[in-house]
């Protein structure tokens, strides 16, 4: 499965079906939450990467937190500390770093 398949699946069963674990590759990934807010969390290697995802804070000033706001489920993730992309209702968008980060299509 390509990276960005693999990120709006673990989307889906983290935010859109709210399961406490994600199957990615047959191996099983805790979802987490955060301590002040509860976002969810999950980490997660794909090839020679460790991916990070984290549930949009809505109390934040930017417009993926204004969509979590009005009800969107917002998944942001990162590799070695940068931003690379978000999977917002289930649609990938993909962030310059991406390709800085030398990740795959």
């Amino acid at each position: 499965m390509s990276l960005s398949d693999t990120l709006v699946e673990v989307w889906k069963q983290a935010m859109a079906s709210d399961l406490p674990e994600v199957e990615i590759g047959g191996h099983a990934y805790k979802v987490g939450h955060t301590r002040n807010l509860g976002l969810r969390t999950l980490s997660f290697p794909y090839q020679t990467h460790v991916i990070e995802g984290i549930e949009q804070n809505p109390q934040t000033n930017s417009r993926w937190a204004k969509l979590a706001t009005q009800g969107q489920r917002i998944m942001q993730f990162r590799c070695d500390g940068r931003y690379v992309a978000n999977v917002c209702e289930g649609k990938l968008m993909r962030y310059p770093s991406w390709k800085s980060k030398g990740l795959p299509d």
